[in-house]
């Protein structure tokens, strides 16, 4: 396979650590599988180097080698898969995870559709359409587990995404994952179902609206990005609202990784002349400069006139 791109970041104010839980190593504390019975696989015997059937090696040294892993870095690399198709590759301590870039990120098609949140939602449409209401649907205990499952090879996928900075992917993932949280949240039979996955709302929130001014960032709609930042914010404040949770609002990583972004963004508007003279103005008083404070203040008050008279003189015709 040939190297397309690659890119390897560890910067924590770029990519927010992962939140507990999503970890793939089942005993994990948080994780969605932790303390459940790990799940077996029939399959080859252990090892020769080729498949007696065929005579190829299984060995993926040679893809890995020249690509060493590294702890604390998320590396994250796109090639031509061997169908002629792009695949994302993700760089593990002992290999690593491929995955498509579109579809299901393993390739699969449950029940012949996209993933399993498509096929559980078209069922519940069909519920609905047969019954009037969305009441007496339900998704068990097992069901739920396998939507966490598929989630996490989302989250992979965007992580990877993000790094490359390919946003729209990402914005794409991760609201696909909070309609996961929220089809569980109502459907679950079990209520530790509907739970479970809640904890990670606030950063599904960050990182698709991170992705999603990221965008309009990239092609200088400064003010829309600092928009969808405001907009993000009030999302995680309503779900630490809707817990009763208001006082870990401003303690949250999300919201301080969305606050520095905000930030970031107020650097690139245009200064408000009136609020860069008051600013010269207040710093001009507290530093008793007198008379540079006069004239500032003179400035300041002939600017505001000015404005006064283009707002009441309306529009201009030209």
């Amino acid at each position: 396979m040939r190297d397309e791109s690659s890119a390897s970041e560890k910067n924590p104010d770029k990519i927010p650590e992962r939140p507990a839980g999503t970890d793939p190593v089942n005993q994990t504390p948080g994780h969605p599988r932790a303390g459940k019975q790990p799940r077996t696989f029939k399959g080859e015997p252990l090892a020769g180097t080729k498949n007696p059937t065929d005579g190829v090696s299984r060995d993926i040294s040679h893809a890995l080698k020249g690509w060493d892993y590294e702890s604390g870095t998320i590396n994250v690399r796109k090639v031509a898969g061997l169908d002629g198709m792009p695949k994302l590759q993700m760089r593990l301590d002992l290999g690593l995870l491929q995955m498509e870039l579109s579809g299901r990120p393993d390739g699969l098609r449950p029940h012949g559709c996209e993933s399993l949140l498509e096929y559980f939602e078209m069922q519940l449409k069909d519920h609905e359409n047969r019954n009037g209401t969305d009441l007496g649907f339900q998704l068990t205990d097992e069901q739920c587990q396998s939507l966490r499952d598929e989630a996490v090879l989302y989250y992979h996928r965007y992580l990877s995404l993000f790094v490359l900075g390919e946003f729209n992917g990402v914005v794409q993932d991760t609201a696909r994952n909070i309609r996961v949280l929220d089809l569980c949240g109502k459907f679950a039979v079990n209520e530790q179902d509907q739970l479970i996955l809640e904890q990670y709302r606030p950063y599904l929130f960050m990182m698709n609206t991170r992705a999603a001014a990221s965008i309009q960032f990239k092609i200088k709609q400064y003010a829309d990005a600092l928009t969808t930042v405001k907009i993000g914010l009030r999302k995680i404040k309503k779900f630490f609202a809707r817990f009763d949770q208001e006082e870990a609002y401003t303690q949250c990583n999300e919201v301080k990784v969305l606050r520095k972004f905000a930030k970031d963004i107020r650097r690139k508007l245009p200064v408000d002349p009136v609020r860069k003279l008051q600013g010269n103005l207040e710093k001009a008083i507290k530093e008793e400069r007198y008379e540079e404070a006069a004239i500032l203040r003179d400035q300041l008050s002939a600017l505001v006139d000015l404005n006064v008279d283009q707002n009441a003189s309306g529009p201009s015709l030209q």
